[in-house]
């Protein structure tokens, strides 16, 4: 089972890289075709915000990955418990303030795997 928990642990870490470069470096362009309902004009002018949140993206995917170099079963455990608890709560608050279907991209798949840890 620890192969299968790692591989979610994987597909959230890659998840979150992909948000990174969105809205890193592609938030004026890809940005545009991924959040439709955003005003297109505002793409421009929140490219320093996006860029922020961008980059905590990248802190929680680190973790994961951190998490999945990690020898020790217990650390192991405590820091991809840790960090895919912190994109479940991400995804859940940004399901309740920006759009539902936060919840099922990025809490849904991140509570796949804090349960597949536990089988």
């Amino acid at each position: 089972m620890k192969i299968v928990a790692n591989i979610f642990i994987a597909i959230v870490a890659i998840e979150h890289l992909y948000i990174l470069w969105i809205e890193m470096f592609a938030w004026t362009t890809v940005g545009k075709k991924t959040f439709r309902g955003f005003p297109p004009d505002l793409f421009e002018k929140t490219k320093t915000l996006a860029a922020n949140q961008g980059l905590y993206n990248g802190f929680l995917a680190a973790g994961l990955i951190w998490s999945l170099c990690i020898e020790d079963p217990m650390w192991h455990l405590y820091v991809a418990v840790f960090f895919l608890t912190c994109v479940i709560v991400a995804g859940i608050y940004g399901g309740l303030t920006a759009s539902r279907s936060i919840i099922y991209k990025q809490a849904l798949p991140a509570f796949i795997a804090l349960v597949s840890l536990h089988l």
